[in-house]
């Protein structure tokens, strides 16, 4: 029989795999899932004498390297002195050379957080005042982006590997056991282990380079790899290869030695060893997930794992089944379609991984996000929305499945009374003596997979059959009608399972799942490279906490004042600080700098600074700074009148339309 994809299911498939690329794409390469809540000095300070030391506090733990942190003077050479070190819980420091000269100085880190991400940025402070800098770190290689974008797509292709495999081994194991003699089938759950090995083997190259330089070149470094082996992520990836191993002699069993039992008994006490290996290598596999990334650290990382575990073995038993059972539907051959009480076990299996996803993945959402707002505040969370939405509307199109496996399974009983009178009437009108004239008149076409060869041998007089025919002419004769007569009814059964409108109605509705399920995992695959919405309102709230507290008169008299604005436009989007230098009554030295989210500086066209002490009804007193560098204000001599509660009111335009003004209060003087 050939083995192609009908056009319009390779059509589809391949429209749903670039759609999964696309989300893919717009993931980032490095997204983080350690946040840093707090650093000293702060971002935007500006201290009267060099600090000894730098340091970071993150959300979590975090791996560091020699170069992990780095801190650059005006000019873009190291000033840090040391290896960095963990100075006390999630705080890490880098020790400064001594005497450091007045200028802004650039703090740029890379670390790897605890569930395996890589975390990458920079921010600036300054000793004694402002000053130009050269240096510009945006915390990412010129080469991030293809490592990142490989990296992603070999963990999408290593999800799918997995759910392809298990999901479609489960499926002939447990559901529909003529399975294991259909190469369709075979070749399905085989190409699952080729990808998820390949696609482990090359995350385990990438790795090295996706946490460090980000650098095509570095793929192949062996001082990375060995690096890589001594870490969580490596010892998980190198576990998932060997259990692989133990995958590939379940895999040799099933469509092997299993196939070939004929012996009831034999056949059952070799389902139930199957049963038991596969289900602990699938779940070691998923272990291998769950051990490194986000279930391994947080809240409850002694629940999550095992919860993280089955919520897998539910996604490959549903999704990977899926994908088993429509392949059967479509390229089973004939004298062995796949029956109603295969998908009819399927359906059940389906709805308890259905049921255990919905109480896993609550769990899970609950332990990742903490806050109902944290649906619509994060990325996590709408990334979460969109991945629930997709199942709500994937359950939907399975009740449909399973309506039409209710109706297959009540016309079954008919066309089975069918086809055996068919067979009947066909054999008694088709008498021996008549067979030659039966055999010119018909004109059923040959299956698919018949040759040339079997449908021209009788005209073929020049061939080794026709000599044979010639001493043997009753023997070669029936042999051919008998290949001929096996080629009509292959064809014959063919022709009324395509034309079944229940089966045609069921193939429909597998497809579509099966279409939604490739969309799906590929929003799962960017939601694990997301930083978790609890984790990022964490972070907002201690740099909120920071930014108050930085907004309070220090030794040195400076007040700094953190505000995030958001003009509506495109690019509108960043984070204004005002230093205030003493921060007293009279003359004082103001600079404003303008960042990015990511915490590059930018240019807008234009910055207003109001002060109001509303408690005394002063003001509001207008200061427009001038523009000295790339995203950096100044204006000298302004004046405070009073010491109070002031409010300080800063106005940014990014565009000739789109402006907003943005306030914070505090204590001057």
């Amino acid at each position: 029989m050939t083995l192609t994809i009908a056009p319009r299911v390779r059509t589809l498939v391949l429209l749903l795999l670039a759609a999964a690329c696309t989300l893919l794409a717009g993931a980032g390469p490095a997204s983080a899932h350690a946040a840093v809540t707090g650093s000293d000095p702060g971002q935007g300070a500006v201290v009267d004498k060099a600090p000894a030391r730098i340091s970071l506090t993150f959300s979590e733990q975090v791996a560091m390297s020699d170069d992990s942190l780095r801190v650059l003077d005006p000019e873009g050479k190291r000033v840090d002195t040391g290896k960095p070190s963990n100075v006390s819980g999630t705080t890490y420091a880098v020790p400064l050379h001594s005497g450091l000269p007045d200028g802004t100085y650039t703090v740029a880190y890379q670390v790897v957080s605890a569930d395996s991400h890589p975390v990458a940025g920079a921010y600036t402070f300054s000793i004694g005042a402002p000053s130009k800098t050269s240096v510009s770190v945006s915390g990412e290689s010129a080469d991030d982006g293809v490592v990142g974008w490989l990296y992603g797509f070999g963990r999408y292709v290593s999800y799918a590997g997995f759910i392809v495999m298990a999901g479609g081994a489960a499926f002939v194991l447990a559901c529909w056991q003529r399975g294991s003699g259909v190469r369709p089938v075979q070749r399905f759950v085989v190409s699952g282990w080729v990808a998820l090995t390949a696609s482990t083997l090359a995350l385990l190259l990438l790795r090295g380079s996706f946490t460090g330089s980000g650098k095509v070149a570095d793929i192949f470094d062996l001082s990375l790899l060995g690096q890589v082996l001594q870490t969580k992520s490596g010892a998980a990836l190198v576990s998932r290869l060997l259990l692989l191993a133990a995958a590939a002699l379940f895999i040799a069993v099933l469509f092997g030695a299993y196939d070939k039992r004929e012996d009831a008994q034999e056949k059952r006490d070799l389902t139930f060893g199957l049963s038991v290996g596969g289900v602990v290598v699938a779940a070691g596999l998923a272990a291998s997930w769950a051990m490194s990334e986000h279930a391994s650290v947080g809240l409850q990382a002694g629940i999550a794992m095992p919860v993280d575990v089955l919520h897998l073995l539910a996604v490959a038993a549903w999704l990977g089944g899926l994908g088993a059972l429509l392949v059967a539907l479509y390229r089973a051959p004939a004298d062995t379609p796949v029956d109603r009480t295969a998908v009819r076990r399927f359906s059940q299996i389906a709805f308890g991984s259905v049921l255990t996803l919905i109480a896993t993945g609550t769990y899970q959402s609950w332990r990742q996000l903490g806050s109902w707002s944290a649906f619509t505040d994060t990325r996590y969370g709408q990334l979460l929305l969109a991945k629930i939405g997709l199942v709500v509307v994937m359950v939907g199109v399975a009740w449909i499945s399973r309506r039409w496996t209710g109706r297959l399974a009540e016309a079954a009983p008919v066309e089975a009374a069918a086809v055996r009178e068919k067979e009947r009437v066909g054999a008694g009108a088709e008498p021996a003596g008549d067979v030659a004239t039966t055999d010119a008149g018909d004109t059923d076409a040959p299956a698919a997979g018949e040759s040339d060869l079997d449908t021209d041998t009788d005209t073929d007089t020049a061939s080794p059959s026709a000599s044979a025919s010639a001493e043997h002419p009753g023997t070669e004769r029936a042999a051919q009608l008998a290949r001929q007569q096996a080629a009509r009814d292959a064809a014959r059964r063919k022709r009324m399972r395509d034309a079944d409108p229940n089966r045609f109605g069921l193939r429909r509705s597998v497809l579509a799942e099966a279409g939604i399920a490739v969309v799906l995992l590929a929003v799962t695959t960017v939601l694990t490279q997301t930083e978790p919405g609890r984790t990022e309102q964490e972070a907002k709230a201690a740099s909120s906490s920071s930014a108050s507290a930085s907004a309070d008169t220090g030794a040195s008299g400076a007040l700094t004042l953190n505000m995030p604005f958001d003009t509506g436009g495109e690019d509108g989007k960043g984070i204004v600080t005002i230093d205030l230098d003493p921060a007293r009554v009279g003359d004082n030295e103001m600079h404003v700098f303008v960042e990015r989210p990511n915490g590059r500086a930018f240019d807008i066209p234009e910055v207003k600074v109001e002060f109001t002490l509303k408690a005394k009804d002063i003001g509001p007193l207008p200061v427009v700074p001038d523009h000295i560098a790339t995203g950096h204000w100044s204006a000298n001599g302004v004046q405070i009148p009073m010491a109070g509660d002031w409010q300080v009111d800063v106005t940014v335009r990014t565009s000739d339309i789109d402006e907003v003004t943005v306030s914070k209060n505090a204590q001057i003087g």
